[in-house]
Parts: structure tokens; sequence; C-alpha cells
């Protein structure tokens, strides 16, 4: 396995755990840890997708990053009202 490979596995497992800590109710979809698991498992996919240079599943994982990341910043949002 080259470099891209290792990202891209390590990304794609971290997505998986976390939807399957969804699957089994261990984690709520509004939660932190799902949240931040969803943007680094994207975020590596994305690295991945990059340097395979693989234009649409870039824009998928970087739109999921994005989304995840508005998760994010508006469970902080909602902690600080």
């Amino acid at each position: 396995m080259n470099a891209s490979d290792w990202v891209g596995s390590l990304g794609v497992a971290i997505l998986l755990v976390a939807f399957l800590l969804i699957l089994l109710n261990k984690v709520p979809k509004e939660g932190m840890v799902y949240l931040t698991m969803n943007v680094l498992g994207s975020g590596l996919a994305a690295i991945a997708s990059w340097m395979i240079h693989y234009t649409p599943f870039l824009i998928l994982e970087l739109v999921w990053m994005v989304v995840s990341l508005y998760g994010i910043w508006m469970q902080r949002r909602v902690k600080k009202s």
C-alpha cells in the first residue's frame, strides 16, 4: 500500500466507525464526537483523493467536511447561548 492508500483507508475507517456508533446509539448524531470524527475522516479522505487526483471524491469529502464543521460551529453557538 502506498501513502494515499493509508491516508484514505484511515479516513474511511474513521467515517465508518462514526456511522456504526450512530447506528448502535452510542453517540448522538448532533454530538461533538460524531461531528469531529466526520471532520477528521472526511479530511483524510479528501487528502487521499487529492493525492491520487480524483476530483469527484475530493469535492464530496470537502463538502462533507464543511458540513461537519458547520455542525460543530452550530453546537458551539448553541452552547454559548
